[in-house]
């Protein structure tokens, strides 16, 4: 099986060569591809560097900042055209710690989406201001409330997808482009067929750069939670 971790950056300079390093050194035979938004504080250039000195890590560069759901959507794509098996989403600002690949990477199949969560039991997270833990319990129970599932940790951004589960969806009108991706992506897995799986993980807030977290991106999670619920 081939695995490739999917890192979106823009402006993490100041994280994702360390973020990179942890990844390769704690899971062996796997690949990296780093999405760069054309990031001003030279993320691309640092990005090259790393592909440069490591074969497993490509690079794929990006004109201008689009989202998080179309960076994503564009390595899903790369993926396939490499005959990856399964890709693995990962923030690159350390968040999601490599410490927990194995144990995501050992539930993986073709049938189902594995997420790295936070709300299950044994999972957590550390740092967050009680507003940010406020602010995603509660947009996570109105997802799931409004979306009819079991699944607890709806916008949860640490996940491995089978290739062959994502070929599956209708991935050309995928609406979401913040956060609410994850959302709309977990729900376009539930309507086809594929289980989800959430296993637990503590969750760290990053130490450096600047959260891409905004009033707008909560917004429109709210809103295409509240029109996919009424569509159900």
């Amino acid at each position: 099986m081939r695995f490739v971790v999917l890192m979106p950056t823009f402006n993490e300079c100041q994280n994702i060569e360390a973020t990179v390093r942890k990844v390769l050194d704690t899971v062996g035979g796997i690949d990296l591809l780093i999405i760069d938004d054309n990031s001003p504080d030279g993320t691309g250039d640092l990005a090259n560097n790393l592909s440069r000195q490591d074969s497993r890590v490509s690079v794929l560069h990006r004109e201008s900042k689009a989202g998080l759901g179309k960076a994503y959507l564009a390595g899903f794509e790369w993926a396939k055209t490499n005959n990856y098996d399964y890709v693995i989403q990962m923030d690159a600002d350390g968040s999601h710690q490599p410490k927990h690949l194995p144990d995501l990477l050992a539930m993986a199949n073709d049938d189902c989406v594995v997420i790295g969560s936070r709300w299950v039991e044994g999972g957590e997270v550390q740092n967050w201001p009680w507003y940010r833990v406020a602010i995603s319990r509660l947009g996570n129970f109105y997802a799931r409330k409004m979306l009819q599932t079991k699944v607890l940790d709806m916008t949860a951004g640490y996940r491995v997808y089978p290739v062959r589960g994502l070929a599956m969806l209708d991935l050309n009108n995928v609406q979401a482009q913040g956060y609410g991706f994850q959302v709309e992506m977990t729900l376009l897995s539930i309507e086809n067929g594929l289980d989800v799986i959430e296993v637990p993980i503590s969750f760290v807030e990053r130490a450096e750069g600047t959260s891409k977290m905004t009033l707008k991106i909560v917004l429109e999670a709210f809103w295409l939670c509240t029109k996919w619920g009424i569509r159900r």
